[in-house]
């Protein structure tokens, strides 16, 4: 089923993917700064935009990323976002104290992925990397905490995007109780 309503998002959606084999050729600044004012964009919990967002702009960090997350394909990425939550300036629900800033830094770094596909760019997600070592490199305060690197570049030549496994809507949409 595809939403008549908003075929750009739709798309846009369909055609994010996953990548692990990138292009050597470069992201100009410019772009990496248009993506990067698309997860400015997004919103969070009583808009308090508890995330902070590090270009690895040296190759000291290029490496502690690859020492964080050893496996060979995320050397192809010509940049790399690192997703940091602040906690402290999160929002917190006052009735049982639920941190959102995982939630507000997912839609955060959704809106980078989705942003880099409309510009023809490819993201992953990784959230396997060792936190330590990127805290480290990045000399982050105690209360700064890397939740995610976003490899960001051009997909490789003749790269096959691998087909979308998801569940049907049945499966995840019911009406009334659950």
């Amino acid at each position: 089923m595809q939403s008549n309503a908003y075929p750009q998002l739709y798309e846009l959606s369909r055609d994010r993917f996953s990548c692990r084999a990138y292009s050597s050729r470069p992201v100009d600044r410019d772009t990496l700064l248009a993506v990067m004012d698309v997860a400015r964009l997004a919103p969070s919990a009583c808009n308090k935009q508890p995330w902070m967002f590090l270009i690895a702009d040296s190759d000291e960090l290029r490496n502690a990323i690859f020492e964080s997350y050893d496996r060979e394909w995320i050397r192809t990425a010509p940049e790399f976002i690192i997703a940091c939550g602040l906690h402290t300036q999160a929002w917190h629900r006052s009735f049982d104290g639920k941190d959102h800033t995982d939630v507000d830094l997912s839609i955060a770094i959704e809106h980078i992925c989705l942003a880099a596909t409309a510009m023809e760019l490819a993201t992953c997600w990784v959230c396997n990397f060792d936190p330590k070592v990127i805290s480290k490199a990045f000399n982050l305060p105690a209360d700064v905490e890397p939740i995610a690197i976003i490899p960001i570049g051009y997909p490789a030549e003749g790269l096959e995007i691998p087909a979308k496994k998801r569940k049907s809507l049945d499966e995840i949409v019911k009406w009334g109780k659950f």
